[in-house]
This record gives structure tokens, sequence and C-alpha cells, in this order.
């Protein structure tokens, strides 16, 4: 070798280890949020409306992103925050003598609802919150809700924490 073909090669080698730390470094960076078990997508569905079509509308909106996340191998955290008539949707409980009642047509809807939600949660893990403060202000037993509802001490508080603390999406089907 010549002179200069010994100078420029480990420069050469040098710049290139650099540049090789350099990309693994970024790559390590980008790959962060997904070593610490954070999900890429992260969506709260606030639900306080009264409506059986509505929500059954609100299911469907839910499947189909859960559908699309999973199809796309993307990680997600999805939730349902029931607030006020929202309760109607989380439980058996007919809740005769409250604002929240049921009625005729949530009557006839309520089986089909119950799997749809509960099949989310199973087979998804959309996690389902409920205000303690509506659960309380009905009287209903915690026992009377469906096991796999969280409870929390104010769902629009849970709401507005999952936005600016944690980065979530807000969605309300209208």
């Amino acid at each position: 070798m010549t002179p200069i073909a010994r100078r420029t090669l480990p420069a050469l080698s040098l710049g290139s280890l650099g540049m090789a730390a350099l990309l693994l470094f970024a790559g390590l960076l980008l790959a962060a949020p997904h070593a610490a078990g954070a999900a890429e997508a992260r969506v709260v569905y606030h639900a306080d409306y009264a409506d059986p079509r509505r929500f059954s509308s609100m299911l469907t909106s839910i499947n189909n992103m859960v559908m699309h996340y999973d199809n796309n191998f993307i990680d997600h955290d999805i939730r349902i925050v029931f607030v006020a008539h929202g309760v109607r949707f989380v439980t058996d409980d007919a809740l005769a003598g409250t604002p929240f009642a049921e009625d005729d047509q949530l009557r006839e809807e309520r089986d089909s609802i119950r799997g749809r939600l509960l099949s989310l949660n199973s087979l998804h893990n959309v996690r389902l919150e409920l205000c303690e403060i509506t659960r309380e202000a009905v009287g209903l037993a915690s026992d009377a809700v469906y096991d796999a509802v969280d409870f929390v001490p104010s769902g629009v508080v849970r709401i507005a924490e999952l936005q600016s603390d944690e980065g979530f999406a807000y969605i309300k089907i209208e």
C-alpha cells in the first residue's frame, strides 16, 4: 500500500464506525417508547349519552379502529370512560327511578350491546372505566357493574388526565 492509502483507510473506517453508531443511537431513540411499553395509539372515547343506537355506533367505530391497529401490528391503548347516562351500558340493572332508567330500546338491545362491549374488552383489551360520582349518585352497587369495568373517582377528570398527561386522542360519537 502507498502511504496515502494507509492514511485514508483508517479514517474511512472510523467515519463509517461513527456513522453506524449515530444510526444505532437514532434507532434506539425512535424505539424508546416501545421499549418502555408505551402504546403507539392512545384513544379515549367519552360515553355520556343514553342512546343505544349512538352507543352501538361507538362500538362499531372502536372495532374498526382495533382491527386496523391489529392488522398493522400497531400497539394501542383504547379506553371508554362512562359518565352520566353512559352508566346504562355497563350494568344489567334497569336503574329504575333514576334519570338513567332503562327504556324499551335499551331493553331490546342490551344483550347485543353487552356482548359487543365485553368482546372488545376481552379480545382487544379495550379498557372500560366508570365514573364513581355517577355510580354513587344513582345508588348502583359496584357488584352490579360488569366485572370488566374499572372505577375512576371522576370520569371527566379521568378524560382530562388521559388527554393532557398521557397523550390520548379524544373521541365522542355524535
